[in-house]
């Protein structure tokens, strides 16, 4: 038997299900006498509805049940609310209109659910989906939040005077005046951190079931956060959480797009009410693109004042963020938390002024992914912070490593009063240009420019807060035939975690990994649970693991005192066993446990917490760009990082998390926009013809590296290390293509570095 612990990488254990075809995402679930869902969608961004004729569409064949918002609102159902309501700083509420389950008097973006259609199967769905005829009115659309706020533009709802949903100002604005009136050089930018749609290999969807004989609902799901969205989605329905149960054994991806809960997931367990069927509802990837959560979409006046010498002095911003047709999700609780918590990043600021706006327009809602917030700031930080050493004419890594806070001086607290606790910053930054061979750029740049290529270096240094929801808990169970279940309120979806939790539990009890079998994905397993979100699992899921060790090894000592007849002041617990101290007399853990269930002391242990601080996984990448002067085409040539994640506990699985980051951040950088016509409000980027993914011939090969300072703050000294590439890749990449073409005069551009885009940029510095 084997007993990989923290810091080894065996190979991921589920990996030979999945390769084998043993998985089970949600079309790989089988159930007796399915029905099958077809959501009909809006084909207007904003317009009123004035009637819907079902008629011929309940008689067309095979058909069990069209579902309207008529129908909702006699059975009780209400709409989604969003999981933050008011502004998590102050508890101001926000302006906000609960999202309907179906639309019925109005539409706000095309792709809103207008009807659920139930037949015997999938085609006889889309046919008898035809036939449902909406008489709608148009509205005219807005599609940004510009024009969202402009004088007369249409309101989505009257709970949202003005389509605003919050306006805060939130800092040190006399401080940050003051200091702007001393600056010696002050550098001010426009920039838009332009909306990415998601786009996980496994679509949203679910299959739901209702039990007559218990009134309970189930819904086997494809989700992130079963708990929590468990508990808006029996809100929806009008019952308590403990009639709704999610599962969710496998899932394939979320990047985000999985963290909350949509209105499907309450209409598919409705159906299967009111049909006495279960339903299933997969999205295709056209409705992935109008309806899933999208991401970023903030723009932002930004200027940061510095002294003579390039000290930083105050940072001045003001970001409107897009929410979309609803405030989904988090909504609010992003620019008022995330957003807010690291403004300075890991720079010595001593005055911050925030001026903060959230409208709503006609497009599909906003929800997160990777490092939603906290990429927003880094990418106006590390953009300002390259423009000030153009202008200022500093070094570039210089200026960084003048401003960041020393390792002597952690914890820092920063201008808003959070504190990280732990971090070699200008070390990491050092050892990423190093390894970078940033020394050597010049000759490099020279061989680009002799194939008549411009050739440009850049680096950012990010930092997150992660933990997401503060409350976690783990169940560990010694079973009779001598393995170990390990149950938590986490949830994987590819990270790992299979692997990774044993790896921590074997790491403290010294069972052998293949005797741990790790159980989640079921809101009946355990009570609660903080699903997978903001890279939380291991630093909350982990502590919770450690903790109830502590618990299960106390609980041996007596046991195992019992049994060697010895004062259990001289037991001690070393790598799995129980030892009587000064002797070779010892009795192993799993003996000890089948010793507790025979005396009904059982060694099984349930352990919740709920955490006071975050992990802060921090870093520095560095890209290199070469660029055709006639086309405008950007090439990512090399990518380089150096990144702090704290105690790894296995560190291939965390390399591969950091490069399917890194690959999200070049795809922002580069490729992906989601973008809408202005007029109509249609999505035109609304699948892969239109809408660019990065490919293996987009990428490099990433060159990883580790500069580790463990975390203070849990007992295994990890930080989350989820979605630092795709917080660092956006303006890393973003300030090299600007330092290939500085030499134009090329200052900025907006959206992914398209060929377009950029040949429009240098046509524009002629």
């Amino acid at each position: 038997m084997t007993k990989s612990t923290i810091g080894d990488s065996p190979r991921r254990r589920e990996d030979a299900r999945f390769v084998t075809g043993q998985g089970a995402y949600l079309d790989d679930l089988r159930f007796d006498d399915l029905a099958h869902a077809v959501v009909l969608r809006s084909p207007h961004a904003h317009a009123l509805i004035r009637a819907i004729d079902a008629g011929a569409a309940r008689r067309a064949p095979g058909v069990l049940a069209v579902l309207t918002a008529s129908d909702a609102t006699a059975d009780g159902l209400r709409p989604l609310r969003p999981y933050v309501e008011a502004n998590v700083q102050t508890g101001e509420p926000f302006a906000f209109a609960p999202q309907p389950l179906l639309a019925e008097d109005k539409v706000r973006f095309a792709g809103e659910p207008v009807a659920m259609v139930v037949a015997e199967t999938h085609a006889q769905a889309l046919d008898a989906a035809e036939l449902v005829a909406v008489d709608y009115s148009p509205l005219p659309a807005v599609t940004t939040a510009d024009a969202a706020r402009a004088h007369g533009a249409p309101i989505l709802s009257p709970e949202v005077p003005g389509n605003v949903c919050l306006d805060w100002r939130t800092g040190d604005a006399q401080g940050a005046d003051e200091a702007f009136r001393m600056a010696a050089d002050v550098v001010t930018l426009q920039l838009d951190n332009h909306r990415i749609v998601m786009n996980p290999m496994e679509p949203r969807g679910g299959v739901g079931l209702f039990d007559r004989a218990s009134a309970r609902y189930t819904l086997h799901v494809s989700s992130q956060s079963i708990h929590n969205n468990r508990n808006h989605v029996a809100r929806a329905l009008g019952v308590e959480a403990r009639d709704v149960r999610f599962v969710a054994p496998d899932v394939g991806g979320g990047f985000g797009a999985k963290n909350f809960a949509y209105v499907e997931h309450a209409l598919i367990l409705w159906a299967a009410r009111r049909t006495g069927r279960p339903v299933k509802w997969i999205a295709n990837r056209s409705e992935v693109f109008l309806s899933d959560h999208a991401a970023r979409d903030m723009q932002a006046e930004a200027s940061l004042a510095l002294d003579a010498a390039g000290k930083f002095l105050a940072l001045k911003v003001s970001s409107v963020a897009n929410l979309g047709a609803y405030m989904a999700g988090a909504g609010g609780g992003v620019p008022t938390f995330q957003y807010v918590h690291l403004q300075g990043t890991v720079y010595r600021l001593p005055a911050i002024s925030l001026h903060i706006v959230a409208v709503l327009t006609n497009t599909a809602p906003i929800g997160v992914t990777r490092g939603p917030g906290f990429a927003e700031t880094v990418n106006i930080l590390e953009r300002l912070i390259d423009a000030a050493a153009r202008q200022g004419g500093f070094d570039r890594a210089e200026l960084r490593r003048l401003n960041m806070v020393p390792p002597e001086a952690m914890p820092m607290t920063n201008a808003f009063g959070f504190q990280v606790d732990s971090g070699a910053f200008a070390q990491t930054l050092d050892c990423a240009l190093v390894r970078a061979e940033m020394a050597e750029f010049a000759g490099r740049r020279r061989q680009s420019e002799a194939r008549g290529l411009l050739r440009g270096l850049g680096f950012a240094y990010h930092i997150k807060g992660t933990g997401g929801s503060p409350d976690e808990n783990v169940d560990i169970r010694f079973e009779p035939d001598g393995t170990v279940s390990l149950i938590t309120g986490t949830q994987h979806i590819g990270q790992g975690h299979e692997t990774t939790f044993p790896q921590i539990l074997a790491h403290r009890l010294g069972v052998p990994n293949e005797r741990i079998r790790l159980r989640q994905g079921d809101t009946d397993l355990i009570a609660n649970g903080g699903g997978h979100g903001s890279s939380r699992a291991t630093y909350m899921g982990g502590t919770a693991i450690w903790r109830a060790s502590d618990s299960i090894i106390a609980k041996g000592m007596a046991l195992a005192a019992d049994a060697l007849e010895a004062a259990e002041a001289d037991i001690r617990f070393e790598d799995s066993r129980f030892v009587v101290s000064g002797t070779d007399r010892g009795i192993g853990i799993l003996e000890v446990a089948a010793l507790g269930r025979e005396k009904g002391k059982p060694l099984d242990t349930f352990h919740a917490w709920t955490r006071e601080h975050m992990t802060f996984p921090n870093g520095a990448h560095v890209a290199e760009v070469e660029i055709d002067r006639d086309t405008g085409r950007v090439e990512l040539v090399r990518y380089t990082a150096v990144d702090d994640y704290g105690v790894l506990v296995n560190p291939m699985i965390a390399s591969g998390q950091a490069h399917g980051a890194m690959a999200q951040g070049v795809g922002q950088a580069l490729l992906e926009h989601a973008t809408y016509d202005p007029r109509s409000g249609q999505m035109i980027a609304g699948s892969f013809m239109d809408y660019a993914l990065p490919r293996a011939d987009d990428l490099p090969s990433f060159d990883l590296g580790f500069n580790a300072t463990p975390c203070t703050t849990n007992p295994l000294g990890v930080k989350g290390c989820g979605e630092a590439g795709a917080i660092a890749a956006f303006p890393a990449i973003a300030n090299a293509i600007l330092d290939a073409l500085a030499p134009l005069g090329v200052k900025g551009f907006d959206g992914p570095a398209s060929p377009a885009c950029i040949w429009q940029a240098m046509e524009r510095a002629r």
